[in-house]
């Protein structure tokens, strides 16, 4: 097993766990990302529009609006609206105005967008078997908690950080 410092190539000690943890998160992320990106990009779709597209499945008939789409997203995206275009010009999914608010638009996936989530399914949960080959159910279920425990405490520091800067900007 290589360390993240030999990985990283990394001579210097980090300045501590939480540096080493954090850099170690950040790495492995882009890692799953990459093996992500391989099953995904050769289908002409990027990660983040694998993501889109399976929050629109999972959204149903009815679809959801952009800002919606834009919140449940794995990544966070300043550009849903060019996400939400290109998969729109791939006929992926489809946009429609709502009735009631002209300003909000709900996007919803297509046959052609299901089918390509169907036969991606397979790729795609056997490059995340491999990229987690190496833990067991039981360190999965640790590693899940302690991620859980961690975006906890990071949500709340960032909500914190928020409510500061619209009490200055006020």
């Amino acid at each position: 097993m290589t360390t993240l410092r030999d990985d990283l190539k990394q001579n210097k000690p980090f300045a501590g766990p939480t540096q080493e943890a954090a850099v170690s998160l950040m790495r492995t992320a882009d890692l799953v990302r990459r093996s992500v990106a391989a099953v995904v990009e050769p289908h002409g779709i990027t990660p983040q529009q694998y993501n889109v597209l399976r929050i629109l499945r999972g959204a149903g008939e009815r679809g959801l609006p952009t800002l919606e789409i834009s919140e449940r997203m794995i990544e966070q995206t300043p550009g849903i609206t060019r996400l939400v275009d290109r998969l729109q010009s791939k006929k992926l999914v489809v946009r429609r105005r709502c009735t009631t608010d002209r300003r909000q638009v709900f996007c919803r996936i297509t046959e052609s967008g299901l089918a390509l989530l169907a036969g991606l399914e397979k790729p795609l949960r056997d490059a995340e078997d491999a990229a987690l080959a190496k833990l067991s159910s039981k360190e999965l279920g640790q590693l899940v908690m302690l991620l859980d425990k961690a975006r906890t405490g990071l949500n709340s520091a960032l909500d914190a950080r928020r409510s500061e800067k619209t009490q200055e900007a006020s």
